[in-house]
């Protein structure tokens, strides 16, 4: 027990990389390996990508962004939340090389983002908006994958609003494929598997994707028939060495610098990735057994080199991913070298194993896209915003219905929009108390006074009666808005000639707006 302490005590105070504790590291990293492969190919092919661009960014994530990292359990890659961002952008730029050059400027943005310490912009995006953002990207990959699932090739994949053509040439081996991989995803996590540790350490991907391959040799050697062409698996181009992996990397069309909308994807991809981010790097610093604190601006340095190198050799933009994170903590990672190791075998993986990933069924990645989407918006997650508030719900919502209906970016645009809404809402109703007995008036700042609680300052001054007293307490305030004193200052000049007497309990910072009066407490009598 002490010569376990003291190990972790040392881990706590460094996250180099070293071999210390390559016991936990190894098996760590084997499992985010395994988690990884199905991830980073049904993450390209939803993103409209080429399947190879997902592993390459896959490689990045664990042998560049984890040499400038700082967090010791945190594992990057191709991430679900960006596939409507990269979908939208290789169409809106014509080409996928088009669009690496914008991830290339990201990434600049992001390394900027880093060295002017701007880590913690993720504190100031409200919560509901962030569950929405993640939310919209859950239904879209549901909508999105389900007609894969359903046996249809990617070249040829009819609308989710066409039931007819979306229900029609399904394949029934793909369906079988798909309920197969659902189920297994599903069962994996439940208790009574989590229960059995070694049963825990089995990747529920890897065993619907082994699971699938088996099925489809058994029933299509059996019933040819029923067998699935190449167009129903993934095609790598018949990769056999690194000689072809390097050979097939895109390569980045710097002539679409001269596009303006390359700059407007860089930015909405250096956003959204950091933002999720640095959402991820929380909810790992969260698992992490030894509670270590990971830097935000050192990670968003590690991303946008990441991210520079994605650009440059083919790859999807990265981010930081809770699921292969968590992965790694369950497993028993420690340092950084579980997530080295994840990226060292999906690059000889890649590199010498191609022909087998190409047994993989599309229908398989499809069932694995669905799930995670699933898990992003389940129907719980509404539930629990509603009984939350409005102001938490509404915000939430507005956020699903705009990513669906414009885009991401728009989206949490719109989300950030509506939270601020409820956030000057609840300032403006809770900063003046008004309180009457008789002709006697007390209007008390309670917070900080602006031009939005002009209005109601108008009216409480209104309504103080001809003969009365109004006492204006401001010692609540810590400032009040010119805008307010100006009001204030015009209902003084006029209280003498309607009787009235005010009494002004001030702050430092406002007597000198009213004239030479007492700092505690100012009695002006009528004429």
């Amino acid at each position: 027990m002490t010569t376990q302490t003291s190990t972790d005590a040392h881990v706590e105070r460094a996250d180099t990389l070293s071999l210390r504790h390559l016991g936990r590291d190894l098996p760590a990293g084997i499992v985010v390996f395994l988690v990884a492969i199905p991830l980073c190919l049904g993450i390209a092919l939803a993103s409209g990508a080429p399947p190879l661009a997902g592993l390459v960014a896959g490689m990045v994530g664990g042998l560049v962004v984890t040499l400038f990292s700082g967090s010791a359990l945190s594992v990057s890659g191709p991430a679900a939340g960006l596939t409507v961002i990269v979908l939208d952008a290789i169409d809106t730029l014509g080409s996928f090389s088009a669009f690496l050059t914008a991830v290339i400027l990201a990434g600049v943005l992001q390394l900027a983002m880093g060295i002017f310490r701007l880590g913690r912009i993720g504190a100031f995006v409200p919560t509901a908006v962030i569950k929405g953002m993640l939310a919209g990207i859950g239904l879209i990959l549901v909508l999105g994958q389900f007609p894969m699932a359903l046996g249809h090739p990617l070249d040829d994949m009819p609308a989710i609003t066409d039931p007819v053509a979306l229900f029609s040439d399904v394949a029934p081996l793909a369906v079988v494929i798909a309920l197969f991989s659902l189920a297994v995803l599903v069962l994996w996590e439940q208790p009574l598997i989590k229960r059995q540790r070694w049963l825990s350490l089995v990747p529920g991907p890897l065993l619907a994707v082994l699971g699938s391959i088996l099925i489809e040799r058994l029933v299509g050697g059996a019933m040819p028939a029923l067998a699935l062409d190449a167009a129903h698996h993934v095609q790598l181009g018949g990769l056999s060495g690194p000689g072809d992996l390097l050979a097939e990397m895109t390569r980045p069309t710097l002539g679409a610098l001269a596009n303006p909308a390359v700059y407007t994807v860089a930015i909405t991809i250096a956003i959204i990735a950091s933002l999720e981010t640095l959402l991820s790097l929380e909810a790992v610093d969260k698992l992490d057994p030894l509670k270590r604190h990971s830097p935000p601006h050192r990670e968003l340095k590690a991303q946008g080199i990441g991210n520079m190198v994605c650009g440059l050799l083919g790859a999807l933009p990265v981010t930081a991913v809770i699921v292969r994170s968590s992965a790694n903590a369950n497993a028993g990672g420690r340092t950084r070298m579980a997530s080295l190791i994840h990226g060292g075998l999906l690059l000889v993986s890649v590199a010498f194993l191609a022909v087998w990933l190409e047994l993989i069924p599309l229908a398989t990645l499809a069932a694995i896209l669905l799930h995670t989407g699933y898990k992003l918006a389940k129907p719980s997650l509404f539930m629990a915003h509603y009984r939350e508030g409005m102001r938490r719900f509404v915000p939430f919502t507005v956020t699903v219905v705009t990513i669906l209906a414009t885009d991401l970016l728009m989206g949490v645009l719109v989300g950030l929009v509506c939270s601020l809404y409820f956030l000057l809402q609840s300032g403006y109703r809770s900063a003046i108390a008004h309180t009457r007995r008789g002709d006697h008036v007390l209007l008390k700042f309670q917070q900080d006074v602006s031009f939005l609680n002009r209005e109601e300052m108008r009216q409480h001054l209104d309504a103080v009666p001809d003969g009365g007293e109004l006492i204006v307490d401001a010692t609540g305030a810590n400032y009040v808005d010119p805008d307010i004193r100006e009001d204030i200052a015009r209902f003084i000049d006029s209280a003498p000639s309607r009787g009235i007497v005010v009494e002004l309990r001030d702050v430092e910072g406002t007597s000198g707006t009213y004239g030479d009066l007492d700092r505690d407490a100012a009695l002006l009598r009528p004429a």
